[in-house]
């Protein structure tokens, strides 16, 4: 009976020893994971908020107002401001004006033709869309002249830019000649009788559009108002195959900036078959030999808490028969 008593008394102290050893690793954890927030809380810069606003002396700062203009697919046209002012001294220390009203102005000689207004928004950005119906002033060799406004307050002074363009109507054909792919852009600009004129050495880039950016497939110039170019490039497309090509003239200083678009069922899918069916890391069934680990690991655990389940049992069965 000493015997039974005495490995009743070292397994209970083994039992306990573990458990003890295990609070002891937790809490040891606990520690460890808690101090390290406020280390780094301590080794932050100190901070002071102040009640009072930060006065701004608008004379330390240059102001810029940024006019620029873009001719979308549909033949609408987008005018947009960038209102900022940027310190004198430190370069890095820009300021958007924001809620300033801009108006927009069609000019020719006298005549003033509101086209509209908006404000600019937190960033200093006001932006107004012009649709393609609109009939602008334009002088006898078709030249347009926009100009955009902000009429001041008493902190800010007047501001005022223009811009000053040929309307320019692209086309964009997309075919296949003699089963090659073949890009053909089309442009020519209108004066104000209506007469058509095509445009000539005036470059324009042609790009593929892509998720995060346009990819440039091809750059030249108009001839005649024409420019046309074979696709030799492999393009990967979206699910049915499709791909955007997308022509534009860039900062033209007699047309400004023009954008045409169109889209084509010239890309290839992205549905790829693997070669490689087998059981591997990176395939949707894992390899035969993790599964064998994983079968031995888990059988290992649960008959070590079954074996120690059932030593307990026989631990109190035969404390219950010392009594």
């Amino acid at each position: 009976m000493k015997r039974h008593h005495l490995n009743y008394v070292l397994t209970l102290s083994f039992v306990f020893g573990v458990l003890a050893i295990n609070r002891i690793h937790a809490n040891h954890d606990m520690v460890s994971h808690s101090v390290n927030p406020v280390q780094t809380e301590q080794t932050q810069e100190p901070t002071v908020v102040s009640d009072e606003p930060e006065t701004i002396n608008i004379r330390d700062y240059r102001v810029r107002f940024q006019f620029s203009t873009n001719k979308q697919q549909d033949n609408s046209r987008l005018l947009s401001v960038a209102y900022t002012a940027t310190n004198k001294k430190d370069r890095k220390d820009n300021l958007p004006v924001y809620g300033a009203v801009i108006k927009f102005y069609n000019i020719l000689d006298q005549k003033e033709l509101l086209l509209g207004e908006t404000k600019t928004n937190i960033e200093g950005i006001g932006k107004l869309m012009i649709p393609a119906t609109e009939n602008y002033l334009k002088d006898e060799e078709g030249n347009i002249l926009l100009v955009a406004r902000f009429e001041g307050t008493e902190e800010l002074d007047a501001e005022e830019n223009e811009i000053s363009f040929k309307d320019v109507i692209m086309d964009l054909q997309l075919e296949e000649i003699d089963s090659i792919k073949t890009i053909t852009a089309l442009a020519y600009s209108v004066d104000s009788t209506g007469a058509k004129t095509p445009v000539d050495d005036v470059e324009v880039n042609f790009y593929i559009q892509g998720m995060l950016s346009n990819m440039m497939i091809e750059q030249g110039s108009f001839d005649q108002g024409k420019y046309r170019f074979e696709l030799k490039q492999i393009i990967p497309g979206d699910a049915k195959g499709n791909i955007k090509v997308i022509a534009r003239i860039e900062d033209s200083d007699a047309f400004g900036n023009v954008m045409q678009a169109k889209s084509v069922k010239w890309g290839t899918d992205h549905l790829i078959e693997s070669a490689n069916t087998d059981n591997t890391l990176w395939s949707a069934a894992a390899p035969i030999w993790m599964y064998v680990v994983l079968t031995v690991m888990l059988v290992g655990v649960w008959a070590n808490y079954i074996y120690t389940i059932y030593h307990l049992f026989r631990i109190r069965t035969e404390s219950r028969n010392l009594v």
